[in-house]
C-alpha cells in the first residue's frame, strides 16, 4: 500500500510484494476499463482470492519484523447587495488551485471571524473594524492527529486523520502489534455563534482521509482503506517455524471464513451502528489486481448533515487529488511502478501513474467516468489541470522521493475522456534531461514547468492545441522555484531555493519575479533572497498569500512572515517581517498562515493570531491561544503509545 499524506496504511512483506509484482509481470494484459462488481458475492470472492498470497503468521500483509498502525487565489465573488463581507474584496480566502473549488486548510474565515485548528483544538477569533483580534471560543477535538477545515455558511467541517505508527513494547518485545484500524473523523461544528462553538454531528469513516474538495455546500471526501478491516488474526506463540506456520494456517482460515463487512469500508454517525460506506455494485476493480485497498469518494451535502448522500469505490488506493468545477481526479502509482524491497531507490523502468476521473457536476451524486495512465510519476496536485474538457498532466521518470536521478526526463501529456477511458490526445517529452520536476503551473493555454538538477530551467509550454502541445521557451537560472503563482496576466512569482554554485546545495529561500508576457522568451525581472532557511510555501501553497489590491505578497519563513510588495515597475520590495514575539515562549513560534481581513494583515501560529496594518505593518493586536493540552496515551497490548501531533 502507498502512504497518503503522512499516515500509514499498511506494509507488505518482501515475499508478498514479490507475489503481487509477479501478477503484473511483463506480458500481463494491459489495464483496460474498470470492472464493476455485479453482486456482493462477487466482491467477497474476489477479495478473499487475492488476499490469500498475503496471509502470513502475523496477519494479512504484515511483515514478521515490523509492526504498523494504522492554488491560484480564489476568484472574488460577485458583489452582493447586502453588507456581508465578500471573499477577494473584503478578505482573502484560502489559496486554491481552481476558482470555485475550495480546499481544506488549517485556517478559514468569513471576513468577520477566523477559525483555525492548532494542536488538536478549534479556535474562533473575532476581527472587528479595528483589526484587533479577540479569542472567542476554543473547542477540543477528540480524535485524530491532523485536522483541516472547510467552511460553508454556518457549517464548519473539521476533517481529522487517524492512525499511528506503533512499535513493539517492552512488555511484549516478541509480539507483533496488529495494525490499529485506520479511521477518519468528520466533525460538523455550528459556528452561527462563534463565541459558542457547538458540535452538531460526527461521521467516522473506515480508512485514511486523503483529501477533500468542496463546491458550494457539497463536499467530496477521498479516503483510502487498507483491507481487510478488523479481521481477527493471530500471531505466533513463539518465533519458531512450526509456530509461524500454525499461526499462518489460522489466519488463512480467518480470511476464508470472513464476511463481507471485512472487505467493505464502513461509516458511523455519532454513536449509531456502523453501516457499509459504499454499496457492492458501486465498487469497481481494475482488470489487473492493484492491491488490497479500497479508494472511496464520499459525497456529503452540508445542508443535510454528515450522512453520506452518495459514495463510489475502486479496489486500489489514492495519493494525489485534483478537482476542476466538474471533475474530480485521483491518482496513484500501480504496483508495477513501486520499488522492489531489494532496490528501494531505483524506479522500475516504464513506470506509470494511474488516473481515475469522477463526474462531480451533480451536487448529490459522484459518477465514475473512466481511467487512464501517463508515464512516470506526478509531483503534486499542480501536476494536473483541466481546461475545456482536456486534462493536462506533467510527469517525470524519477519520483520526488528518490531525489535527482540520472537519465530522468519529464513529460506533458494531454488526455480526453473517450468511451470510459482517459485517452491520450497529445504528448511532449524531453523536458529537463537528468532533472526532475520541482514546480508546475498551468494557466489557460499556457503551462510552466520548473525542473532542476544543476540549474533551474523554467519551461513555457503552448497548450492551445491539445493534440500538439509544444515547448515555447526556456529560461535557465541557478537555483529553482518549487511554487509558482501568477501576478496579473503577464508576471509569474516563484518561491524556491538559491543554491551554492560550488556544491549545488540549497542555501536559502529566494523569491523570483518572471516576465512571461512573451512566453517564447521568459525573463527574470527581479529576485530577492530571504536568507538561510526554508519557507513552508515551497511545499504547501495554502501558506502563500497574494492580495492583488495592493500587490502584497506574504511568505512564511520559519518564525517570520515576510511581507513583500510585487509589481512590474518596482520588482520585489521587502516591506517588513512579522514575528509573534508577543507569545511568552522560550522560542518564537513558527508562523503557519497569513490572511487579509479588512484593513488588517493577520498571521497565525500555534501561539495565537497577530494583527498588523495592511500597508504600514504597524501592530494592531494579539489574540493568544491557551496552552496546548498534553496528548492522551493510547492503550495497546503490553503498554501504551502517545501520539505526536
Amino acid at each position: 500500500m502507498s502512504l497518503g499524506r503522512g499516515f500509514a496504511v499498511g506494509l507488505l512483506s518482501t515475499a508478498a510484494l514479490a507475489a503481487a509484482l509477479a501478477m503484473q509481470a511483463p506480458g500481463a494484459p494491459p489495464a483496460g476499463r474498470l470492472v464493476a462488481f455485479g453482486s456482493c458475492g462477487q466482491l467477497l470472492a474476489y477479495a478473499k482470492t487475492h488476499a490469500r498470497p498475503f496471509v502470513t503468521g502475523y496477519g494479512v500483509g504484515q511483515p514478521a519484523a515490523v509492526a504498523v498502525g494504522g492554488k491560484a487565489s480564489g476568484t472574488a465573488a460577485a458583489p452582493a447587495a447586502d453588507s456581508t463581507p465578500q471573499q477577494g474584496v473584503d478578505y482573502s480566502g484560502t489559496n486554491v488551485q481552481e476558482a470555485g473549488v475550495d480546499e481544506p486548510d488549517i485556517v478559514k474565515t468569513n471576513g468577520e471571524t477566523v477559525f483555525t485548528v492548532e494542536s488538536g483544538r478549534l479556535e474562533s477569533i473575532a476581527v472587528g473594524a479595528t483589526g484587533k483580534p479577540r479569542l472567542l471560543d476554543t473547542l477540543a477535538l477528540d480524535s485524530g492527529w491532523s485536522h483541516e477545515l472547510l467552511l460553508h455558511g454556518n457549517h464548519l467541517l473539521v476533517l481529522s486523520r487517524g492512525g499511528y505508527w506503533a512499535q513493539p513494547l517492552p512488555a511484549a518485545p516478541a509480539a507483533v502489534i496488529a495494525p490499529l484500524p485506520s479511521t477518519s473523523t468528520l466533525t460538523e461544528v455550528d459556528v452561527s455563534d462563534p463565541s459558542a462553538l457547538t458540535v452538531v454531528q460526527t461521521l467516522k469513516l473506515d480508512g485514511a482521509y486523503v483529501d477533500a474538495r468542496m463546491i458550494g455546500g457539497t463536499v467530496r471526501v477521498v479516503s483510502s482503506s487498507s483491507l481487510p478491516i478488523e479481521l481477527p488474526t493471530v500471531t505466533p506463540a513463539a518465533a519458531t517455524t512450526s509456530a509461524v506456520a500454525a499461526a499462518a494456517a489460522k489466519n488463512r482460515a480467518a480470511v476464508a471464513s470472513s464476511g463481507l463487512s471485512v472487505w467493505l469500508p464502513r461509516y458511523r454517525i455519532g454513536k449509531h451502528s456502523w453501516r457499509p460506506l459504499v454499496p457492492c455494485r458501486a465498487v469497481r476493480r481494475p482488470p489487473v489486481f492493484s492491491g488490497l485497498g479500497m479508494l472511496t469518494v464520499t459525497t456529503i451535502d452540508l445542508a443535510k448533515g454528515l450522512t453520506p448522500v452518495d459514495s463510489t469505490g475502486i479496489m486500489t488506493d489514492g495519493r494525489i487529488v485534483y478537482a476542476s468545477p466538474s471533475t474530480l481526479y485521483v491518482t496513484t502509482e500501480p504496483w508495477s511502478a513501486r520499488p522492489l524491497p531489494a532496490t528501494p531507490t531505483r524506479a522500475p523502468s516504464g513506470a506509470e501513474t494511474e488516473i481515475h476521473a469522477f463526474d462531480i457536476s451533480d451536487p448529490t451524486k459522484t459518477r465514475y467516468l473512466g481511467d487512464g495512465t501517463v508515464p512516470g510519476y506526478l509531483l503534486s496536485q499542480w501536476s494536473l489541470s483541466e481546461f475545456h474538457g482536456v486534462l493536462r498532466v506533467v510527469s517525470t521518470q524519477t519520483p520526488a522521493w528518490w531525489g535527482n536521478g540520472g537519465g530522468s526526463q519529464s513529460f506533458l501529456t494531454t488526455l480526453r475522456l473517450q468511451n470510459g477511458r482517459l485517452a491520450q490526445v497529445g504528448h511532449v517529452d524531453g523536458l529537463g534531461h537528468g532533472d526532475r520536476v520541482y514546480a508546475v503551473r498551468m494557466i489557460g493555454d499556457t503551462g510552466y514547468v520548473v525542473t532542476f538538477r544543476q540549474v533551474d530551467p523554467l519551461y513555457t509550454l503552448d497548450l492551445g492545441d491539445p493534440a500538439h502541445p509544444r515547448v515555447l521557451g526556456t529560461l535557465q537560472l541557478p537555483g529553482y522555484s518549487s511554487y509558482l503563482h501568477p501576478i496579473g496576466a503577464s508576471l509569474l512569482l516563484g518561491i524556491g531555493e538559491s543554491v551554492d554554485s560550488a556544491t549545488n546545495e540549497p542555501v536559502g529561500t529566494q523569491v523570483s519575479l518572471f516576465d512571461v508576457s512573451h512566453p517564447a522568451q521568459p525573463t527574470r525581472l527581479s529576485h530577492l533572497s530571504l536568507g538561510q532557511g526554508w519557507s513552508s510555501a515551497e511545499s504547501d501553497h495554502h501558506a502563500f498569500l497574494y492580495w492583488p489590491q495592493t500587490g502584497l505578497v506574504v511568505v512564511p519563513f520559519g518564525q517570520q512572515a515576510v511581507a513583500l510588495h510585487v509589481s512590474r515597475a518596482g520588482g520585489i520590495d521587502e516591506l517588513g517581517r512579522i514575528v509573534h514575539d508577543q507569545a511568552r515562549q522560550a522560542e518564537l513560534p513558527q508562523i503557519d498562515r497569513s490572511l487579509v481581513v479588512g484593513k488588517a494583515l493577520l498571521t497565525v501560529s500555534s501561539a495565537g493570531v497577530a494583527s498588523n496594518g495592511l500597508t504600514s505593518l504597524a501592530r494592531l493586536g494579539w489574540a493568544p491561544f491557551p496552552p496546548a493540552p498534553a496528548p492522551k496515551p493510547i492503550p495497546l497490548p503490553g503498554g501504551t503509545i502517545t501520539p505526536t501531533p
